[in-house]
């Protein structure tokens, strides 16, 4: 029999008070409950934790994202101060490889002040240790308390898990999923009774030609016009990279990840991380609403192989062992290739900047109709940071 956890104990009291909570809800909780939630209660990342991101990958991922950063400082035209942010830094090991790679350009290094984005205290203890003896940084728990000035922004998995409203289309129209209680006292999906007024107008065309029992999944704009507000007052540019869907669709993708493998995301709550694809051509709208310069998205692995990738991966294997080669030449594959284990593909990079910077390094020169795909199963992603 399965145990239950300190958190699923909670949202059961939580719904025999108040009734079904909707899906985003649920998902805000499982993450961030103040003493139950997974990002706020433990260190889900690394092979000893729940997934590997692509910094975990290999120090190439880390070091291309730094060289970026440079090349993007210099699109601003080289401000003497510029804040160089990261929103859920994990481990520390993305800004660490990318500050190291930066050190050769004395100016940006100098110029760039960082700022880290995080509310888990174990994953600062973390990204303290990796950053001791580099440049000063300031933590914060949102972009809002950050300083105002010229601004990088660099989103690595952090949109995957800003908690999602799921919609489920009836013959009465599109209701609200909910989490509610069976009648043994267990978890399990419900819909709102009452569907949700003029909810289709708002949609896709592709979406609202869905079939009845289709899952719609959206997000509320509010982080990303958060990002393209920043951009567009004081100057810079952001990048995010996540997994994830170039057109918006119908298709249910809320997953659950503990030890590297899926679970359901009902089971034992607080205790897996829990996620979502991300809709990038909704990021697209709400960045260009804000009047903001878009740029992609287009795969990981074609933006890391513009970016030097195989070059570097070349010179890095030049100065090592046969084994510490093999170990590259696998990093590489993961992070640029497709198919189960692959992030190349299943990983998407979009980016926004002030309207002054037209092209930015590694993802402007692309055709600008991405070719269309349709969002994957939950059960074709990748494991690794998904």
């Amino acid at each position: 029999m399965t145990e239950t956890s300190p958190l699923e104990t909670e949202l059961k009291r939580l719904i025999q008070k108040t009734g079904p909570m909707p899906v985003w809800r649920y998902m805000e909780l499982c993450l961030s409950h103040p003493k139950h939630g997974y990002y706020v209660s433990r260190d889900p990342l690394g092979r000893e934790g729940d997934f590997i991101t692509s910094p975990e990958v290999s120090q190439m991922f880390g070091e291309l994202i730094g060289l970026w950063a440079a090349a993007a400082w210099n699109a601003m035209g080289t401000p003497m101060q510029v804040n160089l942010i990261e929103l859920g830094p994990g481990n520390g090991t993305m800004m660490s490889d990318a500050l190291r790679a930066i050190r050769v350009l004395p100016p940006f290094y100098q110029a760039a002040e960082i700022h880290l984005i995080e509310i888990n205290p174990k994953l600062r203890e973390k990204q303290k240790k990796a950053l001791t003896g580099k440049k000063a940084v300031t933590w914060h728990n949102s972009l809002d308390e950050v300083p105002q000035g010229p601004a990088i922004i660099l989103a690595n998995e952090f949109f995957d898990v800003l908690p999602i409203h799921q919609m489920v289309k009836k013959a009465t129209g599109w209701h609200e999923r909910t989490v509610e209680l069976d009648a043994t006292g267990k978890l399990v999906y419900g819909t709102a009774s009452d569907p949700t007024p003029q909810f289709d107008v708002l949609l896709p065309p592709l979406v609202r030609a869905a079939p009845e029992g289709a899952v719609f999944e959206w997000r509320p704009d509010n982080e990303m016009m958060k990002m393209a507000r920043r951009i567009r007052s004081d100057g810079g540019v952001a990048l995010i990279i996540d997994y994830g869907h170039v057109r918006s669709d119908a298709g249910d993708t809320f997953q659950a990840i503990a030890r590297h493998s899926f679970t359901d995301p009902l089971k034992s709550p607080g205790t897996a991380d829990v996620t979502a694809h991300v809709d990038f051509q909704a990021l697209v709208r709400a960045a260009e609403d804000i009047g903001v310069c878009t740029h992609g998205p287009i795969e990981q692995g074609e933006f890391l192989k513009r970016l030097g990738i195989e070059t570097r991966a070349v010179s890095l294997m030049g100065k090592s062992s046969p084994e510490i080669s093999a170990t590259i030449a696998s990093a590489l594959k993961r992070l640029t290739e497709g198919g189960r284990g692959s992030m190349g593909s299943l990983f998407k990079v979009f980016a926004v900047s002030d309207p002054s910077i037209p092209t930015l390094a590694g993802i402007s020169d692309i055709p600008e109709t991405p070719p269309p795909a349709t969002r994957k199963p939950k059960q074709q992603a990748s494991s690794d940071g998904v």
